[in-house]
């Protein structure tokens, strides 16, 4: 699988590796009929910041200070809800995160 590309302001994207990146699933609360009772559709994209190796010690460092208060236990978590489908939402999530496929 081919890394994934994170723009970063004023530098060259900074390549992850997609072993770096977990989902999680659980159930979405609100409207939507029985389905949503019963189907994991919420989805949360999880990128361990603190543990990537991924970024320059520099990089991690401003990124760790600047995402202090949004981080959950070292964790960027992008969480995507808003459709009825788990891969709508999963699709989302990537979306939010603005994380592209690499081109290799």
């Amino acid at each position: 699988m081919a890394d994934l590309q994170v723009p970063v302001a004023g530098r060259a994207p900074v390549c992850i590796d997609p072993a770096e990146l977990r989902w999680r699933f659980s159930r979405s609360s609100g409207p939507g009929g029985q389905n949503v009772n019963s189907t994991d559709s919420r989805v949360e994209l999880l990128f361990d910041l603190a543990a990537s190796m991924a970024l320059s010690p520099g990089l991690k460092a401003r990124a760790l200070q600047r995402l202090e208060g949004r981080l959950q236990q070292g964790c960027v978590v992008i969480a995507a809800c808003e459709h009825r489908s788990q891969w709508q939402n999963r699709v989302a999530a990537q979306r939010r995160s603005s994380i592209q496929p690499g081109d290799d």
